[in-house]
């Protein structure tokens, strides 16, 4: 069984192990992190934010963040969202985000929940959809230079939802 628990600093070592490649860690993190490899000191950024660590009875499985994107207290973003590679595609990522958004809805008590996820970056995608999101319509698109490549993000939400 997945559960989650606030990231602990000791986690960084197992988390950062995830990131063997340069085009995955950049979907990862956008670059916000730094340039690859990122170092721990780097990672602990992430602090600052509402790092959450996923964990099941061999070990950590997956990381996410949650923070808020504004001055509004009602809306929450996922970031840095990742699962363990030998876990990708045995449904890890849709239970760790649907753990996410019961503490986003019911704990925290935001109405809305985002997040951004890169075109090319399509098993993250169909994962946020798996787990309930959305495509949000915007009037821009957010465009990344990475890798000599332009980037584009979509942007996915989630509502409180109604009964």
């Amino acid at each position: 069984m997945i559960r989650i628990r606030p990231y602990k600093a000791s986690d960084a070592d197992t988390i950062l192990s995830w990131c063997q490649d340069e085009k995955v860690f950049y979907q990862w993190t956008a670059g916000i992190l730094g340039d690859y490899p990122v170092t721990k000191k780097e990672f602990s950024f992430v602090e600052s934010l509402m790092p959450f660590t996923a964990f099941d009875e061999t070990g950590i499985v997956g990381f996410f963040t949650l923070r808020n994107p504004d001055e509004a207290l009602n809306e929450l973003r996922f970031g840095f969202v990742i699962i363990d590679p030998h876990k990708r595609g045995e449904g890890y990522g849709k239970v760790m985000l649907q753990l996410g958004l019961k503490f986003s809805f019911q704990i925290y008590g935001a109405k809305r929940v985002s997040l951004g996820v890169f075109e090319n970056n399509l098993s993250a995608y169909y994962c946020y959809k798996a787990a309930g999101f959305s495509d949000a319509v915007l009037d821009t698109t957010e465009k990344y230079c990475v890798l000599g490549e332009e980037w584009k993000c979509r942007e996915m939400v989630m509502e409180y939802p109604k009964e």
